[in-house]
């Protein structure tokens, strides 16, 4: 634990599902994890237990609504003013919040990543830095069936359907439009190595940031 006096600097890491913002995030994890704690918003996703559990996959789960943003706001404040936090722990296999909740100090750099983190403006308003990472569909989608399936315990055609119906058109409508709001956009449809360049001149910006904290 590491509590800071000052107001975190706290980072927006967007971009749309398999972009590869969960690995940007652990690599400026890296610079100093003694100093940097992360928050996913797929850890608020809404407790579906109150839907049939034969209803819970017809559910819109890739719009602003499908997420508890309000209680990610108060997070958001209690960390803007020096108070920990319990983030949620949910089970994507049941759409069900899990009984253990995950404590989180406030920490000089506070990074928040996830596809749906612009698009409410009261949360956008604490982030002191946005990057959206940017990816083709094609890359997105072989990604985000990799992860369902590998991780999520979905079968191959539900992942699929899930992306065609929800989270491709949602992606157009609620995420792409995020690129407005960026202060830096990585392109991550290449190679590792030029990744690998963004990252670096990303993590370079974190340590100064640490640098001006101390």
């Amino acid at each position: 634990m590491n509590n800071t006096k000052k107001p975190p600097f706290i980072i927006a890491i967007a971009g749309g599902t398999g972009s590869g913002k969960t690995y940007i995030t652990k690599k400026i994890h890296e610079v100093s994890p003694d100093n940097i704690v992360s928050i996913s918003h797929d850890n608020y996703y809404i407790d579906r237990r109150d839907v049939p559990m034969d209803k819970r996959d017809e559910i819109n789960y890739d719009e602003p609504a499908a997420l508890d943003n309000r209680l990610l706001l108060e997070h958001l404040k209690q960390l803007h003013n020096g108070n920990q936090i319990d983030i949620p722990q949910y089970d994507f296999t049941t759409h069900t919040r899990k009984r253990e909740t995950h404590r989180v100090y406030p920490m000089p750099v506070v990074i928040v990543e996830g596809i749906l983190i612009l698009t409410d403006p009261e949360i956008r308003s604490f982030f002191n830095l946005i990057v959206f990472v940017d990816v083709k569909p094609d890359v997105r989608l072989a990604r985000r069936l990799q992860r369902d399936v590998g991780e999520r315990d979905r079968d191959y055609q539900t992942s699929i359907n899930q992306y065609l119906v929800s989270a491709g058109p949602m992606h157009d409508k609620y995420v792409e439009p995020g690129t407005e709001y960026a202060d830096l956009i990585i392109n991550n449809n290449s190679t590792v190595d030029r990744l690998t360049n963004s990252i670096l001149t990303l993590q370079s910006r974190i340590k100064d940031i640490l640098g001006r904290c101390k």
